[in-house]
């Protein structure tokens, strides 16, 4: 099977139409690095139509009784779930990922956008006491405005849905920019959206220069916020931008996160659930596990209990049963890792699994990178300082809790991070005493479409996912009424 014509999605939407450019931009199937697809290469002029068709339609849509704006969600995610094998294909073609990777996203795609079908019908308000006789005091919950909607490359389908079903539900009209790598499955899950008969102009999207595009929505007033998720130098430049319109910002942002296993853990549980969150996607996850602090009495079985699942692991093309790392999806990431990993051996960890590039028959024009195990980990190493964002596991010692704690602490991130121990009194201590946005303890599971998701420090600003991330997209108005 396969489903993908090279020019299919080569539009965008604008105003509820198809528009087509002159001057298109190849998509890379990362599996083998030649084109698959082709989009428009828009810039300041796209994105400045779209603007303006969002701008012109959210009176309308705002309007709209939130159960009218629910039935266009529901139908949307209906019609995603009915075409779920040809998008999960497309998906994992333009992305890498394991095609059941790509199943699953499809399918929590479609979550997300259910559950704010129904979380939009109670965006409720409040009635406060008042100070004197004869007064009313209440807080109306308004729809923000035309918004400006930037998802990544790593989940192109279920951040799409994560950003654009709170903000349809909330009454405010998108122009969304998807990620360079990935724009073929963000165009293929609008096509289902504008199938629903969504008035022209509530939802558009641009492909194109990045910069430009960028640029362009941080520029123009009328759109009031942009919710990206990203790299943290990224988040920087639109905070800045967006300064000068005092533009809302929901910013999800790079991590660095740990996970800390206790000698009382459940090992075997702890290195499957180790396993399933540091190598999905291969590592390519913004709550992805960075550093893994094995104590000292339990740290030689955590690494050999790894090591023997991690050389099982079958690299691949992620189309091909049985595959369960794919492609990393630039080779900018895959230069990354490379330099990372050398830097740490250079310094005096060990080798363990893996450390190089995989250049099999089949797969040596692709970005394959082969899983990774590095043990006898130091701090002053590049990878326990930079996001990896890849499927390089290295393995640090520690000898008590309020040393780990501190080391944990130590760096500007504060996105995730991963407990593992079977003391309640330490479960506590850890909760209160990491500076996370995201804490799992006994698990590594952390996406839910009714929690809510985000980080601290520079981890970001906001929260995607529950009634917060809902409110993000949402303005309160005071209101304090006196009876004559």
């Amino acid at each position: 099977m396969n489903p993908i014509q090279h020019d299919d999605w080569n539009y965008a939407w604008i105003n509820g139409e198809k528009v087509f450019l002159k001057e298109s931009m190849d998509v890379i199937n990362p599996a083998n690095g030649k084109p698959m697809g082709r989009v428009p290469r828009g810039g300041k002029e796209l994105t400045q139509q779209a603007i303006d068709a969002a701008a012109k339609a959210f009176p309308a849509w705002s309007k709209l009784p939130a159960d009218q704006r629910s039935s266009y969600l529901l139908e949307w995610a209906e019609r995603i779930l009915a075409d779920r094998e040809r998008l999960a294909w497309l998906l994992s073609t333009e992305q890498g990922k394991p095609l059941e990777e790509a199943r699953g996203e499809i399918f929590g795609t479609t979550v997300y956008i259910r559950w704010y079908a129904e979380e939009g019908k109670r965006a409720y308000g409040e009635i406060i006491p008042a100070s004197r006789q004869g007064q009313r005091l209440m807080v109306f919950k308004e729809a923000i405005g035309v918004v400006g909607l930037i998802p990544p490359a790593n989940f192109p389908g279920a951040i799409v849905a994560n950003k654009v079903a709170p903000a349809l539900a909330a009454g405010c009209t998108f122009v969304l920019k998807p990620a360079e790598q990935t724009p073929l499955i963000a165009i293929a899950l609008l096509d289902h959206l504008m199938a629903t008969g969504i008035p022209a102009g509530v939802a558009n999207v641009v492909t194109g220069v990045a910069e430009e595009i960028g640029t362009t929505l941080s520029a123009d007033p009328r759109v009031r916020k942009i919710g990206f998720t990203g790299s943290t130098e990224v988040g920087k430049i639109l905070m800045r931008q967006a300064a000068d319109n005092v533009k809302r910002l929901t910013l999800e942002l790079g991590g660095n996160a740990p996970v800390v296993v206790f000698p009382d853990a459940n090992l075997e549980k702890a290195v499957d659930a180790i396993m399933g969150n540091k190598f999905e996607n291969c590592g390519q996850v913004c709550n992805g596990i960075n550093l893994i602090y094995a104590h000292e009495s339990i740290r030689l079985q955590l690494v050999e209990k790894l090591a023997e699942k991690i050389r099982n692991l079958k690299v691949g093309i992620g189309t091909e049963e049985g595959t369960q790392i794919g492609p990393m999806i630039d080779p900018s990431y895959l230069d990354k890792v490379e330099t990372l990993v050398r830097d740490a051996v250079e310094k005096g960890a060990k080798l363990v699994v893996g450390g190089k590039r995989v250049t099999d028959e089949g797969l040596q024009d692709g970005y394959f990178y082969a899983p990774t195990l590095l043990d006898d980990v130091t701090a002053d190493m590049e990878l326990t300082k930079r996001e990896i964002f890849g499927p390089v596991a290295p393995v640090l010692t520690f000898t008590d809790e309020a040393e780990v704690l501190a080391r944990c602490n130590n760096t500007p991130y504060g996105l995730a991070a991963y407990v593992f121990t079977k003391d309640a009194a330490r479960m506590f201590r850890m909760i209160d005493g990491l500076e996370v946005g995201n804490l799992a303890i006994n698990g590594t599971s952390l996406a839910n479409p009714q929690s809510p998701f985000g980080g601290v420090k520079e981890s970001g600003i906001g929260r995607v996912g529950g009634h917060q991330g809902l409110e993000e997209y949402m303005e309160l108005k005071y209101v304090a009424l006196t009876i004559e």
